[in-house]
């Protein structure tokens, strides 16, 4: 079974009234590239989160996203009351001195005036993780990395029937140009035996054209690209069935399976063979495309 490196997985986890939110996504790669934005709380455990991703990941262009859902009780600014005594000190002290009017906390003016001075509110909070918060966050950042893998295995096995049809489409490709080897080579010989009655008053040794015919015709033998090919897409298939991580090894198959298409392709010499020769590259570059996407 093929995994693919496109994918996606998400998790929520609840934590004395905080969501934690992880969030995966990853494209493909030539390697593992990984990204990362970890609330600060969090940030001890880069390493370790790091870590988790790439022993399950292994290769693609991975983000990672950590963050808090506060409730609104959590999120509410706190009131410095030292600030807020300080400020109402020396404000009654100047009034006093300068001859104003008293100032009061029963006034609901001054109240608003004294929590509008700098640092009377703050939401600046100190926040240590627990070990109790970090085994809940490290169960969702777990169950995040399973539904990305979940999700590669479905990619992968779409890859799979994809690839299984093109090289289906190829194989059967192969076996239609067979009928037209045998008019091919006799095509050729006429050919070449009209041009040579074409040209008046020439003579030529016929038992010397036969010769060269003979070898002209065998360098346009294509039974070994043939052979070779169909090698190569059986070793795609036996590729496919083998574990994962299998990408970069189908990627060269498919190279050269590429490389023998081209040659029948140059040795075709005739218009029937050369479209089937078309048809049968257009089939292995959606391979190659998707190729790409597998781990």
């Amino acid at each position: 079974m093929i995994l693919s490196m496109t994918g996606y997985g998400k998790s929520v986890a609840t934590f004395q009234g905080k969501k934690i939110h992880v969030e995966l996504k990853s494209l493909n790669s030539k390697a593992l590239d990984l990204s990362t934005r970890i609330a600060p709380i969090y940030r001890e455990k880069e390493m370790e989160i790091r870590q988790m991703v790439a022993s399950q990941l292994e290769r693609g262009k991975v983000d990672f996203l950590l963050w808090v859902e506060k409730s609104e009780a959590q999120m509410a600014s706190t009131i410095n009351g030292g600030v807020v005594k300080s400020y109402f000190e020396q404000i009654t002290k100047l009034s006093r001195e300068m001859g104003f009017e008293q100032p009061s906390f029963k006034s609901e003016d001054w109240m608003k005036t004294l929590l509008r001075l700098p640092d009377a509110l703050t939401t600046v909070e100190v926040e240590e993780l627990s070990d109790e918060e970090w085994a809940v966050t490290r169960k969702a950042v777990e169950q995040a990395i399973e539904h990305l893998m979940d999700f590669r295995r479905q990619e992968g096995a779409a890859l799979e029937k994809k690839f299984n049809e093109k090289v289906d489409n190829i194989e059967a490709l192969l076996r239609s140009i067979e009928p037209y080897e045998t008019q091919r080579v006799e095509k050729i010989r006429q050919r070449i035996v009209d041009g040579l009655e074409n040209l008046h008053g020439v003579d030529y040794d016929r038992n010397r054209l036969e010769q060269e015919m003979i070898y002209y015709i065998e360098k346009l033998d294509i039974n070994e690209e043939k052979q070779r090919l169909q090698n190569h897409l059986n070793y795609f298939r036996q590729t496919m069935a083998d574990g994962h991580g299998q990408g970069k090894k189908l990627g060269f198959i498919a190279q050269e399976m590429g490389r023998e298409i081209n040659t029948t392709g140059s040795k075709s010499n005739l218009a029937e063979m050369q479209n089937i020769v078309v048809r049968m590259k257009d089939e292995l570059e959606q391979i190659k495309e998707q190729v790409l996407n597998v781990m």
